[in-house]
């Protein structure tokens, strides 16, 4: 074992976190959960979500025959959606090509959708207590500043060097502490802004310590200015007050999720709503944009609240479409931004 990884697991031991919802039982199935919900996600975030989660599919076979509309629901408000759409994927798969057996060889667990080779390390390592190296966000964080790699972690060359590094690293006794610690150490010390580093185990011979370019390791990626993009959002209500809700489609943006009907920018609103649905618009009142901003660009929504002359063509629920009324309780999937403005409502 390493100087680096012996520090780090008499660190972990006293400091670490061992009382996280998913150490508690750490089969691979909750592992698995919990790692998808922790991508690009804080655990303080994940936690509220990860219980209910877990107690409504407490195992892999409730999650397989529950509707992808439940999942999205209990996953709403935690982002990245197709985090929950792959979820729901796998644990078909697994049911149906696994015999409901979660795979414990990392080829195997790699061909299931959303999980790549640092996902599928954590698992095994924590769930198994298999050797693999790990490489998330928190990681290459703690290994760019130790051993001072310059560059972007997100570009091959640079990647391919952290691998070897958390290859080397990664010991043999004791992987699953060591797999938790050097995560862990990431997310409470070795932070973006701010680190601790006086709490580290491995300060004395920390490259950015040393040299002060905690602000500057990892090397940041040079950021483009986000494009805008625009939508139309009509908020159609029907004579009891209730609110047409549409099913976006599986892949996308908020795919799979209940959505409030988007208009096409370039189009006029009554003549979209006519033809869309046959209800004839007798007013309708653009509200303030709503900016949303995904990872790749900022989308402005301009809401638009519509009354009805009348229903020349009657929609009832059906798998696409569904009347929701504001004042209850809404049991669907949906977007952040759609949820906001029900809200307002």
């Amino acid at each position: 074992m390493s100087e680096f990884s012996s520090r780090i697991l008499k660190w972990f031991d006293t400091a670490g976190r061992h009382d996280l919802p998913w150490q508690i039982d750490p089969s691979p199935y909750r592992v698995w959960v919990s790692e998808i919900m922790l991508q690009q996600t804080q655990v303080k975030t994940v936690i509220p979500y990860y219980l209910k989660f877990m107690e409504r599919f407490p195992d892999i076979n409730h999650l397989a025959d529950a509707e992808l509309d439940e999942v999205l629901h209990l996953w709403s408000g935690l982002g990245y959606y197709a985090r929950a759409r792959n979820l729901h994927r796998s644990a078909v798969k697994i049911i149906k090509e696994h015999k409901g057996k979660f795979p414990c060889d990392i080829e195997s667990l790699i061909q299931l959708p959303g999980i790549g080779k640092s996902t599928a390390g954590a698992i095994l390592s924590l769930s198994m207590k298999q050797r693999h190296p790990i490489l998330d966000g928190n990681v290459k964080r703690v290994l760019t500043r130790h051993r001072g790699i310059k560059g972007w972690p997100g570009e091959k060359k640079i990647e391919n060097k952290l691998w070897q590094l958390a290859e080397e690293l990664t010991p043999v006794r004791r992987v699953a502490a060591y797999t938790q610690a050097v995560m862990d150490l990431g997310a409470t010390v070795c932070t973006r802004s701010r680190p601790t580093c006086s709490e580290c185990p491995v300060m004395q011979n920390c490259f950015a310590y040393q040299h002060n370019q905690q602000s500057v390791l990892p090397s940041k990626r040079i950021k483009k200015a986000l494009p805008v993009k625009k939508a139309i959002f009509a908020i159609i209500k029907n004579q009891k007050g209730e609110v047409l809700l549409e099913k976006r489609p599986p892949v996308g943006i908020w795919g799979g999720l209940w959505s409030l009907p988007e208009c096409p920018i370039d189009e006029n609103v009554t003549i979209w709503i006519e033809n869309q649905f046959g209800f004839r618009v007798s007013a309708f009142e653009e509200k303030n944009n709503l900016r949303h901003t995904f990872s790749h660009f900022h989308l402005d929504i301009l809401p638009v609240h519509v009354t009805l002359k009348s229903f020349t063509s009657v929609i009832k629920d059906n798998d696409e479409i569904y009347w929701y009324k504001p004042e209850n309780k809404l049991s669907k999937g949906i977007a952040t931004p759609v949820a906001k403005l029900l809200q307002d409502l």
